[in-house]
Protein backbone atom coordinates (compact mmCIF):
# COMPACT_ATOMS: atom_id res chain seq x y z
CA UNK A 1 0.00 0.00 0.00
CA UNK A 2 1.28 3.68 -0.91
CA UNK A 3 0.45 7.04 -0.16
CA UNK A 4 1.18 10.10 -1.65
CA UNK A 5 2.59 12.90 0.18
CA UNK A 6 0.49 15.47 1.40
CA UNK A 7 0.32 19.02 3.19
CA UNK A 8 1.26 18.43 7.00
CA UNK A 9 -1.46 17.60 9.37
CA UNK A 10 -2.26 20.36 12.14
CA UNK A 11 0.53 20.45 15.20
CA UNK A 12 3.02 18.60 12.58
CA UNK A 13 5.60 21.51 13.12
CA UNK A 14 5.42 21.15 17.09
CA UNK A 15 5.88 16.95 16.62
CA UNK A 16 9.12 17.58 14.62
CA UNK A 17 10.26 19.97 16.17
CA UNK A 18 10.17 18.36 19.46
CA UNK A 19 11.17 14.77 17.67
CA UNK A 20 14.48 17.02 16.43
CA UNK A 21 15.11 18.68 19.92
CA UNK A 22 15.22 14.99 21.05
CA UNK A 23 17.58 13.57 18.86
CA UNK A 24 19.97 16.14 19.18
CA UNK A 25 20.35 15.92 22.43
CA UNK A 26 21.05 12.38 22.26
CA UNK A 27 23.42 13.05 19.37
CA UNK A 28 25.40 15.31 22.15
CA UNK A 29 25.85 12.06 23.93
CA UNK A 30 24.56 13.87 27.36
CA UNK A 31 23.90 10.82 29.02
CA UNK A 32 22.42 8.94 30.81
CA UNK A 33 20.53 12.38 31.70
CA UNK A 34 20.03 13.79 28.33
CA UNK A 35 18.34 10.12 27.46
CA UNK A 36 15.57 9.86 29.91
CA UNK A 37 14.76 13.82 29.26
CA UNK A 38 15.06 12.56 25.46
CA UNK A 39 12.58 9.37 26.39
CA UNK A 40 10.26 11.97 28.17
CA UNK A 41 9.61 14.44 25.29
CA UNK A 42 8.83 11.48 22.78
CA UNK A 43 6.48 10.23 25.21
CA UNK A 44 4.75 13.47 25.24
CA UNK A 45 4.16 14.16 21.58
CA UNK A 46 1.17 13.58 20.33
CA UNK A 47 -1.42 13.82 17.89
CA UNK A 48 -4.43 15.76 17.15
CA UNK A 49 -7.05 14.63 17.71
CA UNK A 50 -9.88 12.54 15.55
CA UNK A 51 -13.10 13.86 14.94
CA UNK A 52 -16.14 12.78 16.49
CA UNK A 53 -17.82 9.95 14.21
CA UNK A 54 -21.53 9.52 15.74
CA UNK A 55 -22.26 5.53 16.04
CA UNK A 56 -24.96 3.79 14.53
CA UNK A 57 -26.93 1.40 16.36
CA UNK A 58 -26.73 -1.99 13.95
CA UNK A 59 -29.08 -3.96 16.56
CA UNK A 60 -30.82 -3.85 20.05
CA UNK A 61 -26.88 -4.48 21.53
CA UNK A 62 -24.60 -3.21 18.96
CA UNK A 63 -23.29 -0.12 17.51
CA UNK A 64 -21.00 1.21 14.52
CA UNK A 65 -18.27 4.00 14.35
CA UNK A 66 -18.18 3.49 10.86
CA UNK A 67 -15.39 4.38 9.31
CA UNK A 68 -15.87 5.96 5.73
CA UNK A 69 -12.49 5.86 3.99
CA UNK A 70 -10.34 2.91 2.64
CA UNK A 71 -6.74 3.55 3.22
CA UNK A 72 -4.94 5.77 5.98
CA UNK A 73 -4.26 9.44 4.80
CA UNK A 74 -3.25 12.49 6.78
CA UNK A 75 -6.52 13.75 5.97
CA UNK A 76 -8.30 10.92 7.24
CA UNK A 77 -5.72 11.01 10.51
CA UNK A 78 -6.37 7.03 9.98
CA UNK A 79 -9.43 5.96 10.39
CA UNK A 80 -9.58 3.85 7.83
CA UNK A 81 -11.61 0.82 9.88
CA UNK A 82 -14.46 0.73 11.65
CA UNK A 83 -14.95 -0.20 15.36
CA UNK A 84 -18.35 -1.77 16.51
CA UNK A 85 -18.88 -1.69 20.46
CA UNK A 86 -21.75 -4.01 22.38
CA UNK A 87 -23.63 -2.50 25.22
CA UNK A 88 -24.41 -5.31 27.52
CA UNK A 89 -25.96 -5.63 30.87
CA UNK A 90 -22.60 -6.06 32.25
CA UNK A 91 -20.58 -3.11 30.65
CA UNK A 92 -19.69 -2.56 26.67
CA UNK A 93 -17.98 -4.69 24.75
CA UNK A 94 -15.46 -3.52 21.48
CA UNK A 95 -15.02 -5.37 18.71
CA UNK A 96 -11.55 -4.02 16.83
CA UNK A 97 -10.30 -0.57 18.83
CA UNK A 98 -8.88 1.32 15.66
CA UNK A 99 -5.49 2.73 14.60
CA UNK A 100 -4.74 5.00 17.50
CA UNK A 101 -4.50 6.31 20.98
CA UNK A 102 -6.70 9.45 19.18
CA UNK A 103 -9.32 6.99 17.25
CA UNK A 104 -9.79 4.67 20.49
CA UNK A 105 -10.58 8.23 22.34
CA UNK A 106 -12.79 9.56 20.20
CA UNK A 107 -14.10 6.08 20.64
CA UNK A 108 -14.45 6.40 24.27
CA UNK A 109 -16.34 9.53 23.85
CA UNK A 110 -18.88 8.01 20.89
CA UNK A 111 -19.68 4.83 23.53
CA UNK A 112 -19.83 7.50 26.49
CA UNK A 113 -22.47 9.67 24.64
CA UNK A 114 -24.49 6.06 23.88
CA UNK A 115 -24.34 4.46 27.87
CA UNK A 116 -22.69 5.47 30.88
CA UNK A 117 -21.41 1.82 31.17
CA UNK A 118 -17.87 1.22 31.35
CA UNK A 119 -15.89 -0.67 28.44
CA UNK A 120 -15.23 -4.08 30.08
CA UNK A 121 -13.85 -6.43 27.35
CA UNK A 122 -11.63 -5.28 23.86
CA UNK A 123 -11.25 -8.03 21.11
CA UNK A 124 -8.65 -7.89 18.91
CA UNK A 125 -9.61 -9.41 15.00
CA UNK A 126 -6.04 -10.21 13.65
CA UNK A 127 -2.52 -8.65 14.04
CA UNK A 128 -2.84 -5.64 11.38
CA UNK A 129 -2.93 -2.26 13.23
CA UNK A 130 -5.71 -0.80 12.28
CA UNK A 131 -7.37 -2.63 14.27
CA UNK A 132 -5.86 -3.03 17.48
CA UNK A 133 -3.82 0.21 17.84
CA UNK A 134 -6.74 1.53 19.64
CA UNK A 135 -6.03 -0.65 22.50
CA UNK A 136 -3.48 1.83 23.75
CA UNK A 137 -6.54 4.69 24.35
CA UNK A 138 -8.91 1.72 26.19
CA UNK A 139 -5.99 0.58 28.47
CA UNK A 140 -4.97 3.82 29.34
CA UNK A 141 -8.96 4.97 30.63
CA UNK A 142 -9.90 1.90 32.08
CA UNK A 143 -6.79 0.53 33.70
CA UNK A 144 -3.79 -2.21 31.88
CA UNK A 145 -6.25 -4.70 33.57
CA UNK A 146 -8.59 -4.31 31.09
CA UNK A 147 -9.18 -7.47 29.15
CA UNK A 148 -7.98 -7.46 25.53
CA UNK A 149 -9.14 -10.82 23.53
CA UNK A 150 -7.43 -11.92 20.55
CA UNK A 151 -5.86 -15.36 19.21
CA UNK A 152 -2.94 -16.96 20.34
CA UNK A 153 -1.09 -15.81 16.83
CA UNK A 154 -1.85 -12.26 17.10
CA UNK A 155 -0.81 -11.97 20.61
CA UNK A 156 2.62 -12.87 19.41
CA UNK A 157 2.85 -11.36 16.34
CA UNK A 158 1.71 -7.77 17.48
CA UNK A 159 4.23 -8.49 20.90
CA UNK A 160 6.66 -8.72 17.99
CA UNK A 161 8.06 -7.10 14.82
CA UNK A 162 4.13 -6.59 13.48
CA UNK A 163 3.59 -4.12 16.67
CA UNK A 164 5.88 -1.57 16.03
CA UNK A 165 5.94 -1.86 12.53
CA UNK A 166 2.22 -0.98 12.36
CA UNK A 167 2.74 1.75 14.68
CA UNK A 168 5.62 3.29 13.02
CA UNK A 169 3.59 2.46 9.42
CA UNK A 170 0.55 4.82 10.53
CA UNK A 171 2.67 7.32 11.74
CA UNK A 172 4.20 7.52 8.44
CA UNK A 173 1.13 7.38 6.55
CA UNK A 174 -1.14 9.85 8.29
CA UNK A 175 1.94 12.38 8.20
CA UNK A 176 2.66 11.95 12.08
CA UNK A 177 -1.33 12.25 13.13
CA UNK A 178 -1.56 9.11 15.15
CA UNK A 179 1.50 10.19 17.19
CA UNK A 180 1.76 8.75 20.60
CA UNK A 181 0.36 5.64 20.13
CA UNK A 182 1.80 2.91 21.92
CA UNK A 183 1.68 -1.00 21.41
CA UNK A 184 -0.54 -2.40 23.97
CA UNK A 185 -0.59 -6.25 22.63
CA UNK A 186 -3.91 -8.52 24.06
CA UNK A 187 -3.30 -10.04 27.17
CA UNK A 188 -5.99 -12.54 27.27
CA UNK A 189 -5.41 -16.12 24.27
CA UNK A 190 -9.25 -16.53 22.85
CA UNK A 191 -9.83 -20.02 21.24
CA UNK A 192 -11.74 -20.97 18.34
CA UNK A 193 -15.79 -21.76 19.79
CA UNK A 194 -14.89 -20.36 23.14
CA UNK A 195 -18.45 -18.42 24.72
CA UNK A 196 -17.91 -15.90 26.59
CA UNK A 197 -20.98 -14.47 29.06
CA UNK A 198 -21.24 -10.54 29.94
CA UNK A 199 -24.23 -10.58 31.79
CA UNK A 200 -27.34 -10.89 29.20
CA UNK A 201 -25.06 -10.90 25.89
CA UNK A 202 -23.17 -13.91 24.61
CA UNK A 203 -19.95 -13.61 22.49
CA UNK A 204 -19.31 -16.82 20.43
CA UNK A 205 -15.37 -16.90 18.88
CA UNK A 206 -15.21 -18.35 15.84
CA UNK A 207 -11.92 -19.32 13.98
CA UNK A 208 -11.54 -21.14 10.84
CA UNK A 209 -7.89 -21.42 10.08
CA UNK A 210 -5.83 -19.12 7.37
CA UNK A 211 -8.08 -16.44 5.65
CA UNK A 212 -6.98 -13.31 5.55
CA UNK A 213 -3.88 -14.02 8.04
CA UNK A 214 -3.65 -17.44 10.02
CA UNK A 215 -4.94 -15.93 13.10
CA UNK A 216 -8.66 -13.90 11.85
CA UNK A 217 -11.02 -14.27 15.09
CA UNK A 218 -14.78 -13.39 13.77
CA UNK A 219 -17.01 -12.41 16.98
CA UNK A 220 -20.76 -13.46 17.16
CA UNK A 221 -23.24 -11.74 19.26
CA UNK A 222 -25.40 -14.20 19.35
CA UNK A 223 -28.77 -12.50 20.78
CA UNK A 224 -28.22 -10.20 17.63
CA UNK A 225 -26.86 -11.99 15.23
CA UNK A 226 -24.32 -10.19 14.74
CA UNK A 227 -21.03 -10.94 13.64
CA UNK A 228 -17.60 -9.01 13.17
CA UNK A 229 -15.36 -10.26 10.69
CA UNK A 230 -12.62 -8.19 10.57
CA UNK A 231 -10.85 -8.52 7.14
CA UNK A 232 -11.70 -11.43 5.97
CA UNK A 233 -14.71 -9.87 3.76
CA UNK A 234 -14.60 -6.33 2.63
CA UNK A 235 -17.70 -4.78 0.79
CA UNK A 236 -15.97 -2.55 -1.99
CA UNK A 237 -12.38 -2.71 -1.93
CA UNK A 238 -10.03 -5.54 -2.67
CA UNK A 239 -8.58 -7.01 1.09
CA UNK A 240 -4.82 -7.47 1.76
CA UNK A 241 -3.70 -11.26 1.29
CA UNK A 242 -0.25 -10.96 1.67
CA UNK A 243 -0.74 -13.15 4.65
CA UNK A 244 -3.48 -14.96 3.71
CA UNK A 245 -4.84 -17.81 1.47
CA UNK A 246 -7.85 -17.81 -1.12
CA UNK A 247 -8.76 -21.32 -0.70
CA UNK A 248 -8.55 -20.76 2.94
CA UNK A 249 -10.63 -17.55 2.85
CA UNK A 250 -13.42 -19.73 0.89
CA UNK A 251 -13.10 -22.67 3.23
CA UNK A 252 -13.31 -20.23 6.38
CA UNK A 253 -16.89 -18.85 5.09
CA UNK A 254 -18.17 -22.24 4.57
CA UNK A 255 -17.39 -23.27 8.22
CA UNK A 256 -18.82 -19.66 9.40
CA UNK A 257 -21.64 -19.89 7.71
CA UNK A 258 -22.57 -23.27 9.14
CA UNK A 259 -21.74 -22.67 12.18
CA UNK A 260 -23.21 -19.46 12.53
CA UNK A 261 -26.40 -19.49 10.17
CA UNK A 262 -27.69 -15.73 8.68
CA UNK A 263 -26.13 -13.22 10.23
CA UNK A 264 -25.96 -9.50 10.03
CA UNK A 265 -21.95 -9.61 8.64
CA UNK A 266 -19.62 -6.75 9.66
CA UNK A 267 -16.52 -6.03 7.77
CA UNK A 268 -13.59 -3.72 9.22
CA UNK A 269 -13.59 -1.78 5.78
CA UNK A 270 -17.01 -0.84 4.51
CA UNK A 271 -21.30 -1.41 4.88
CA UNK A 272 -22.42 -4.57 6.75
CA UNK A 273 -24.88 -6.86 4.70
CA UNK A 274 -26.46 -10.12 5.27
CA UNK A 275 -24.54 -11.39 2.14
CA UNK A 276 -21.59 -10.17 2.94
CA UNK A 277 -19.46 -13.36 2.41
CA UNK A 278 -21.67 -14.39 -0.63
CA UNK A 279 -21.02 -11.01 -2.61
CA UNK A 280 -17.05 -10.55 -1.54
CA UNK A 281 -16.49 -14.32 -1.93
CA UNK A 282 -17.74 -14.56 -5.46
CA UNK A 283 -15.09 -11.75 -6.31
CA UNK A 284 -12.53 -13.69 -4.94
CA UNK A 285 -13.35 -16.35 -7.09
CA UNK A 286 -12.99 -14.16 -10.17
CA UNK A 287 -9.34 -14.21 -9.11
CA UNK A 288 -8.99 -17.15 -7.61
CA UNK A 289 -10.33 -19.69 -10.74
CA UNK A 290 -9.07 -17.93 -13.53
CA UNK A 291 -5.80 -18.40 -11.96
CA UNK A 292 -6.01 -21.80 -10.81
CA UNK A 293 -7.45 -22.71 -14.56
CA UNK A 294 -4.32 -21.06 -16.17
CA UNK A 295 -1.86 -22.89 -14.20
CA UNK A 296 -3.47 -26.15 -15.05
CA UNK A 297 -3.72 -25.23 -18.49
CA UNK A 298 -0.01 -24.08 -18.29
CA UNK A 299 -0.37 -20.44 -18.93
CA UNK A 300 2.08 -17.97 -17.96
CA UNK A 301 1.12 -15.46 -15.15
CA UNK A 302 0.03 -12.88 -17.61
CA UNK A 303 -2.01 -14.49 -19.50
CA UNK A 304 -3.87 -15.43 -15.47
CA UNK A 305 -4.28 -11.97 -15.27
CA UNK A 306 -5.73 -11.49 -18.91
CA UNK A 307 -8.55 -13.92 -17.73
CA UNK A 308 -9.16 -12.00 -14.54
CA UNK A 309 -9.55 -8.70 -16.17
CA UNK A 310 -12.18 -10.51 -18.11
CA UNK A 311 -13.71 -11.92 -15.86
CA UNK A 312 -17.38 -10.64 -15.21
CA UNK A 313 -17.36 -11.03 -11.24
CA UNK A 314 -14.17 -8.88 -11.27
CA UNK A 315 -14.62 -6.88 -14.17
CA UNK A 316 -18.06 -5.32 -12.71
CA UNK A 317 -16.14 -4.18 -9.61
CA UNK A 318 -13.12 -2.86 -11.55
CA UNK A 319 -14.46 0.84 -12.00
CA UNK A 320 -15.78 0.95 -7.90
CA UNK A 321 -13.72 -0.77 -5.90
CA UNK A 322 -10.93 1.25 -3.83
CA UNK A 323 -7.66 0.41 -4.68
CA UNK A 324 -8.80 -1.99 -7.07
CA UNK A 325 -6.39 -0.34 -9.93
CA UNK A 326 -3.07 -0.25 -7.53
CA UNK A 327 -3.95 -3.99 -5.86
CA UNK A 328 -5.45 -6.25 -8.24
CA UNK A 329 -1.70 -6.99 -10.24
CA UNK A 330 -0.54 -8.06 -6.74
CA UNK A 331 -3.24 -9.69 -5.57
CA UNK A 332 -3.80 -12.05 -9.08
CA UNK A 333 0.59 -12.92 -8.56
CA UNK A 334 -0.40 -14.45 -5.42
CA UNK A 335 -3.35 -15.99 -6.95
CA UNK A 336 -1.37 -17.78 -9.52
CA UNK A 337 1.69 -18.69 -6.81
CA UNK A 338 -0.82 -20.31 -4.59
CA UNK A 339 -2.37 -21.61 -7.84
CA UNK A 340 0.70 -23.68 -8.62
CA UNK A 341 0.92 -24.82 -4.86
CA UNK A 342 -2.28 -26.36 -5.20
CA UNK A 343 -2.39 -27.76 -8.68
CA UNK A 344 1.01 -29.18 -7.76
Amino acid sequence: MTHPTTAPVPGRRRLLTAGAAATGLAALGLWPETRLMAQQVADFIEGPPVADVAPRQLSPRVWLIYAEDGFPTPENRGLMASIVFVVTSAGVLVLDSGCSLQIGQMAIRMIRKTTNRPVVAVFNSHYHGDHWLGNHAFADTYGPALPIYALPHTIEQIRGVEGNLWRSLMERWTNQATAGTKVVPPNQAAAHGQILKFGDTTIRLHHYGQAHTPSDLCMEVVEDKVTVVGDIAMTNRIANIDDGSYPGTFKYYRALQAAAGEQLWVPGHGEPSRDLLRTYGSFLAGIWEPCLQAVKDGKPESEAKTMVLRDPRVASRAKTMQGFDSNIGKYTSLAYLEAEKEAF
